[in-house]
């Protein structure tokens, strides 16, 4: 078997998809876990990025259908977490809006970034080194944005939702015990090319769809950008498709040196 099957058999892409049917599993996939779970509904991180709008219209069907069928109110929360200013949070809003969300809150985590970066920088100097780099500051955010999360979801009894999908997890492109620290992943077998389409389905803003993907750790960063390859070559190779050898071979290169993030802790 060739490294592209296996990393396609690992994440579970298929080559093309139904969008409906896939909005219609997913959600079903929620709605099961809810009820397992005991829980009284799903928590969603909504960055203003297309895929956890995608996630949130996902987990608004899903609480709203269970609301309906029990008697009983289930709630999806959308969190809203800037550092300072977003320039873009008119479009968390908006997802929001989109899918009627009633509970939505705004969780701004500049106070407490900065203060674990002041502690973590106060002990660089005694290990040869003057402070942390922007990248490792940008896991800061991730990691205080999901303690916040899930102090609320702890509070309201709720399940934490996450945003990864498999173009993130090919490359490994998200934080560890960040926004990879989740109860649940509905978006996880899909690659971005997917993704899209489910949010064609959904209804997602206009100006989510057409804005460039990005992690939103620091200025001006995107992903194509930092990781060097562009989506619909990424999604390409998942579909099974041939795309340039230096592409595919920078793609396995990912994968093989970020396995550390999808495997589960390893121990003796």
């Amino acid at each position: 078997m060739s490294m592209q099957q296996q990393i396609i058999d690992d994440l579970k892409v298929q080559p093309t998809i139904e969008p409906d049917a896939e909005i219609r599993k997913r959600v079903d996939f929620l709605k099961s876990y809810i009820e397992k779970s005991g829980s009284n509904g799903l928590l969603i991180a909504i960055s203003g990025g297309i895929d956890s709008a995608v996630a949130a219209g996902l987990c608004k069907r899903a609480t709203d259908e269970l609301s309906e069928s029990t008697g009983k109110e289930y709630k999806t929360v959308g969190v809203f977490q800037p550092y300072g200013s977003q320039v873009d949070i008119h479009d968390s809003y908006a997802t929001a809006e989109a899918f009627d969300m009633k509970y939505k809150v705004e969780t701004n985590v500049q106070k407490g970034v900065d203060a674990i970066e002041e502690i973590v920088n106060s002990v660089m100097p005694q290990l040869e080194q003057e402070e942390i780099t922007p990248q490792a500051k940008g896991n800061i955010k991730a990691r205080t944005r999901m303690v916040v999360q899930y102090g609320i979801a702890n509070a309201l009894n709720l399940l934490v939702v996450g945003t990864d999908h498999a173009s993130e997890a090919i490359t490994g492109f998200f934080t560890k015990y960040g926004d990879g620290a989740v109860d649940i992943t509905p978006l996880s077998s899909l690659n971005k090319r997917q993704v899209r389409q489910l949010a064609s389905h959904l209804g997602v803003p206009q100006s989510i769809l057409d804005k460039a993907p990005t992690a939103g750790l620091w200025e001006n960063q995107t992903d194509e950008t930092e990781l060097g390859i562009s989506y619909a070559d990424n999604s390409d190779y998942l579909e099974g498709k041939t795309i340039a050898p230096a592409v595919a071979e920078k793609l396995e290169s990912y994968y093989k040196r970020t396995a550390h993030k999808r495997d589960p802790i390893p121990g003796i």
